[in-house]
């Protein structure tokens, strides 16, 4: 039985990526990104350290904050590595090609102050990542010889990570986000492509579906605000997004406005002064607009800026993958699943599956077909989605799930068949 009401609304919101705390978010993974990229060719070329250490992108730590505001850009945190990469220079380039390169947008990747407070990570965090607590254990006594390659890395943290999943829109993903995310995305190739020339960087969008028997039906509010240059009027501006950008995207997500729907176009007016002299801008503070927009739960953790070792962000990967797998295989409409670890523990220490009544077989075959198939280690993690490679400054615009891109492995729906196959002989 379905537990959902029969007739409910449902709202989510994106951002584009010139909002200031997507701003940071790009910062911090672009940050990430160019010291892994470095470390791998370094590794590559032989590189052996004054202190004899050989370069080991494995050995890579990263936990890379951004702050901005007026004219100001602060970049802290911690990282472990071998090697050197210009970080101002990342900053302005990362702010460049999002578009804020005109003192006149009221912001300037030329002449905006940067500071770098990177630091080293603290050694008692990397003690248990680098050597699990199953290793440290297992040392010497009889359980030693039933350890494998996938024991020897522990979480980064502790804490819970949510995956979500369901089939609403082709990507898996709830219509609401998908539906907001699109409209952001749309706003920026406008603004891009110059069909829209008078648009600034800064937007926000939001999308309310009406629900009927866990279904969407239609759209009943569209919100979308976007920065705009000073001289163009507030009927050109509203006329033109509900014509480029509204319109088409409804139209490609095969989704109506409601007969009585009202769309919103910036409702305030006015919206010259924006991006980061309008607000400051922090890492991790859009954690719904990253994940399903409010439809599933979440754990509490961000993403941008961490490494694949923090398991904030690689099983949360993993738990999208999983619960992704488990609708494309059809054994349920909705899915969600929760995994918990230890700091510097390797096995998880509980995961959670919940269909919400969407099982089209027992739910407990699904949890059992899922510890079979899926192995939630963070070394498993890493290894069968390749998280070690410079691929996440692309997550950090509309959305880390949903989005089938060559990089995002945990889109994949590698497992339906190992998973039908599970059920089957489980049943």
């Amino acid at each position: 039985m379905n537990t959902q009401p029969r007739s409910f609304l449902f709202t989510s919101e994106s951002v584009t990526e010139g909002h200031p705390d997507k701003m940071c978010d790009q910062i911090s993974d672009a940050i990430l990104d160019a010291i892994l990229a470095k470390e791998i060719d370094l590794a590559r070329a032989g590189y052996i350290a004054p202190n004899g250490a050989p370069a080991n992108p494995a050995l890579f730590r990263c936990a890379c904050e951004t702050f901005i505001s007026t004219g100001l850009v602060v970049v802290g945190g911690e990282v472990r590595t071998q090697a050197y990469v210009d970080v101002p220079e990342i900053v302005r380039s990362v702010i460049d090609e999002i578009g804020y390169n005109r003192g006149k947008y009221g912001f300037d990747a030329h002449t905006c102050g940067v500071m770098n407070a990177i630091h080293e990570q603290s050694p008692d965090i990397a003690l248990g990542v680098d050597e699990s607590y199953e290793i440290q254990h297992a040392a010497g006594s009889e359980s030693a010889h039933a350890l494998d390659k996938y024991d020897t890395i522990g979480a980064g943290d502790q804490g819970m990570m949510f995956g979500y999943a369901c089939d609403e829109t082709p990507t898996l993903m709830p219509m609401p986000i998908y539906v907001a995310h699109r409209l952001a995305e749309k706003l920026t190739e406008v603004r891009k492509n110059e069909t829209l020339d008078y648009l600034r960087p800064d937007g926000k969008t939001q999308v309310t579906i009406r629900y009927a028997d866990g279904r969407p039906q239609a759209v009943e509010r569209v919100v979308v605000s976007t920065q705009h240059a000073e001289d163009v009027s507030m009927d050109t501006l509203r006329d033109d997004i509900v014509r480029f950008v509204v319109h088409p995207v409804l139209e490609a997500a095969h989704i109506e406005l409601a007969r009585d729907a009202q769309v919103f176009i910036n409702p305030t007016g006015r919206f010259v002064v924006g991006g980061p002299m309008g607000d400051a801008g922090l890492t991790g503070r859009k954690i719904i607009v990253d994940t399903y927009g409010g439809m599933g739960r979440h754990g509490g953790g961000a993403f941008s800026g961490k490494d694949c070792t923090k398991v904030d962000r690689s099983a949360a990967y993993a738990a999208r993958w999983v619960a992704k797998n488990v609708v494309a295989a059809k054994l349920a409409s909705r899915c969600e699943v929760q995994v918990a670890y230890a700091i510097g523990v390797a096995h998880p220490v509980s995961i959670m599956v919940d269909t919400f009544g969407s099982a089209h077989v027992d739910e407990h075959l699904i949890e059992r077909a899922i510890a079979q198939v899926f192995d939630l280690r963070p070394a498993a993690i890493i290894d069968e989605l390749d998280l070690r490679r410079p691929i996440y400054r692309k997550t950090a615009s509309y959305g880390h799930f949903g989005r089938e891109l060559p990089e995002f492995t945990w889109e994949q729906t590698n497992m339906v068949d190992k998973l039908t196959r599970a059920v089957a002989a489980l049943s």
